[in-house]
């Protein structure tokens, strides 16, 4: 793992994300004994506090200047997720406009544990989306270890069912929400990266991935497993803002599904079979990300598998750079633009 002082020499990485992470030293993660040790652990005074100003902090993304409101219209909205029923809340964004545009189903980050999609640097980034002419749908599914907006935590598949469930009310209130049916991309970074592949594998499991025209995969958390050989930045990178080399993430979400090789959980575990039928998927990748080699491995499979695929590298960036604004505007209006561009386009012949 780097040191704070080789990370702020690493000539990679953009300066303006030096100085964000010159304020967060390494922090190596000890291995966990149960889920359950880590949801009591997560729940103590000290740990409420630490997520407090994180989310102060992140609110400073959504400002004007960094994400305009100027026409836009955004409300929180919900549906029954399935199979159990239970209420998940979206914060909803599109243009203000009576026309029926397309329309991102997002998945937020946080290791498929943590985060919502209500957070400062979400709503932040929804706006730089939708003022591209599409709306977005911010679905806050439930964690497997802190609540989101909706009380609830599960492990999986509960947050794949939501998600999955998310796209199925979309295309079911398609009229009513002034979003085009047939232009219904789901996308989503880090443990959100999962869970769009992952929605986009259960779609095609259950013969409806005609629901969605593309899938739009940033910086995935697809492997469960790290540091691995296979993926030399899970070793080289790890440290750089994300710490990997625990058990933790695939503990907290899913360690049967793990021990199953279960590619709806763990899409690197995907084989060729799993793959054939997708919409278009674009991966995006983080130069300096301990993820960056299995986001490029799984557009690799796709490629194997004759799917039509496409993978871009944002340098100079630690994971997850585009969803915080504050960091580097500019790389995050990049890729907001590639994302609506990208659902715009899907659909057509």
């Amino acid at each position: 793992m780097p040191t704070a002082d080789e990370i702020q020499n690493d000539r990679r990485l953009d300066p303006r994300v030096k100085r964000m992470l010159k304020a967060l030293p390494p922090r190596p993660e000890a291995d966990a004994v149960s889920r359950e040790q880590m949801i009591a652990a997560a729940n103590t005074p000290a740990a409420l506090a630490a997520r407090e100003v994180i989310s102060v902090a992140m609110e400073k993304n959504d400002t004007e200047e960094l994400a305009p409101s100027t026409g836009l219209t955004w409300e929180t909205l919900e549906f029954s997720s399935q199979p159990d029923a239970n209420t998940v809340k979206l914060n909803f964004i599109r243009p203000d406009t009576d026309e029926t545009v397309p329309c991102v189903v997002y998945l937020h980050g946080g290791g498929m544990m943590t985060g919502s999609a209500f957070d400062g640097n979400y709503r932040a980034f929804g706006k730089l989306v939708a003022a591209h002419g599409v709306a977005v749908a911010m679905i806050d599914f439930r964690n497997s270890l802190v609540p989101s907006s909706g009380g609830e935590i599960a492990a999986y598949p509960g947050g794949l069912n939501d998600c999955v469930s998310a796209v199925r009310w979309a295309a079911s209130e398609a009229d009513t929400l002034g979003i085009d049916a047939t232009r219904i991309v789901v996308a989503g970074e880090s443990g959100g990266g999962n869970l769009t592949l992952a929605t986009g594998l259960k779609l095609l499991k259950d013969g409806d991935v005609d629901l969605i025209s593309g899938i739009y995969a940033l910086c995935p958390c697809l492997a469960g497993l790290w540091p691995q050989e296979t993926l030399p930045s899970s070793a080289e990178n790890d440290g750089i803002f994300v710490n990997l080399a625990s058990n933790r993430t695939r503990l907290a979400y899913g360690i049967e599904a793990f021990e199953a090789q279960d590619p709806l959980a763990w899409p690197l575990f995907a084989t060729k079979e799993d793959l054939v039928g997708l919409p278009p998927v674009m991966i995006s990748v983080n130069e300096a990300d301990p993820l960056r080699d299995e986001g490029i491995e799984f557009y690799r499979m796709l490629l194997a598998a004759g799917q039509p695929a496409r993978c871009r590298q944002v340098m100079g960036t630690m994971h997850g750079t585009e969803i915080m604004p504050m960091i580097c505007p500019d790389i995050s209006r990049d890729t907001a633009r590639d994302l609506a561009g990208f659902t715009l386009d899907s659909g057509a012949d």
